[in-house]
């Protein structure tokens, strides 16, 4: 796609419908290696009083993966992917490194290496937002949610870490 050339109304809700499938392909890989893992594993853990009740991930991170395909979205249809490719090869970056905590923490039921691991996901989310906000200050306020979230997170999963170390 050119620069010069602005996406037809059909585009833009084909590249929205295909952001939203991609965050939600890599949300629904996660759930693969979390959800078996919540009824006996995960509950069993030592966890701080302060853990949020288990019917509150579900919402919170559906929205979140909502607020990512948007953000993605609002950069890509400023030009495409061309002209968007290092703010959006970022984002992809932060996906998958989303999906490997899943693994980790819940798959291979390992706390420790999914602390490790979020702290990048952390910087990744980070560098996205900032790549973002230099193209729309709409995507990254969609993806600030998203960094908070994921900072409680990282207190969390190292606090579930340490208590059951």
């Amino acid at each position: 796609m050119n620069e010069s050339t602005p996406l037809s109304r059909t585009q833009q809700v084909i590249g929205l419908i295909v952001s939203i499938a991609i965050c939600f392909a890599a949300a629904g890989l996660g759930s693969l290696a979390t959800t078996p893992k919540i009824p006996n594993w995960y509950a069993d853990l030592a966890k701080p009083s302060w853990n949020p009740p288990a019917w509150i991930f579900g919402p919170v991170w559906t929205t979140l993966y909502l607020f990512m395909a948007i953000a993605a979205w609002l950069v890509w249809r400023q030009g495409g992917f061309r002209n968007a490719r290092g703010p959006l090869l970022l984002f992809g970056v932060q996906l998958v490194l989303n999906t490997l905590w899943s693994f980790l923490f819940f798959g291979l039921q390992n706390p420790g290496a999914a602390a490790i691991e979020i702290v990048v996901l952390w910087v990744a989310i980070l560098a996205t937002l900032l790549a973002f906000a230099k193209r729309s200050t709409t995507a990254a306020s969609l993806l600030a949610p998203y960094l908070a979230w994921v900072s409680f997170a990282a207190v969390l999963n190292f606090t579930i870490w340490r208590m059951n170390s």
